[in-house]
C-alpha cells in the first residue's frame, strides 16, 4: 500500500467509527479521505460526479443525525415549539457535549411543551420522542457513512 492509500483507509477507519461519536466529524473524514484519493489518482475511478455524490450523502447524514431529535419530537405528537426546544437543546448541549447532545434536545421538547400548558406526562412522552429520534438519527449516520465507505470502496475494486 502506498502512503495515500493508507492515508485513505485509516480517514475512511476514522470516520466511519466518528459516525457514532458526538463531535467527530465522521462523514466529512470519509469525504476527504475519497477527495484526497482522486487528486492522487487523477481523478480515476473516482471522478468529480462520485465526489459530488458522496458530499451529497455526507450533507444528508449530517442533516438526519442534527434533525433526528426534532423529527422525533414532531413524530411523538410534538408541537413547533417542542421542535425548536429541542433544537435550542441542541444549540446549548453542545457546550457540555456529549452528555448535553442527549440532554440538551430532551429537555428542551419537555420544557417546551410544559411552556404550552401539556401536562407532564404528555410533554415526557415528546422528550422521549426526541430521544428516540436522536438515537435514530445517529443510525441513520452511521449507516449513511457505511454506505459512502462501501460505494468508495466498491468504486476503487472495480477501477
Amino acid at each position: 500500500m502506498t502512503a495515500v492509500e493508507v492515508l485513505v483507509a485509516v480517514l475512511m477507519i476514522v470516520g466511519l467509527v466518528g459516525a457514532a461519536l458526538p463531535l467527530v466529524p465522521g462523514t466529512p473524514l470519509i469525504l476527504a479521505g475519497a477527495v484526497i484519493y482522486a487528486v492522487a489518482t487523477d481523478f480515476t475511478p473516482v471522478g468529480i460526479g462520485r465526489l459530488a455524490l458522496l458530499a451529497a450523502l455526507a450533507v444528508l447524514s449530517a442533516a438526519l443525525a442534527a434533525f433526528g431529535g426534532v423529527i422525533g419530537a414532531r413524530g411523538a405528537g410534538g408541537s413547533r415549539r417542542a421542535a425548536l426546544g429541542a433544537l435550542a437543546g441542541l444549540v446549548v448541549g453542545l457546550f457540555w457535549a456529549p452528555l448535553g447532545l442527549l440532554v440538551g434536545p430532551v429537555a428542551g421538547a419537555i420544557l417546551a411543551e410544559l411552556s404550552r400548558s401539556r401536562g407532564l406526562a404528555e410533554s415526557v412522552r415528546v422528550g422521549v420522542g426526541t430521544f428516540v429520534g436522536l438515537l435514530l438519527g445517529v443510525v441513520a449516520h452511521v449507516a449513511v457513512a457505511a454506505v459512502m465507505v462501501a460505494l468508495f470502496v466498491w468504486w476503487v475494486w472495480r477501477g
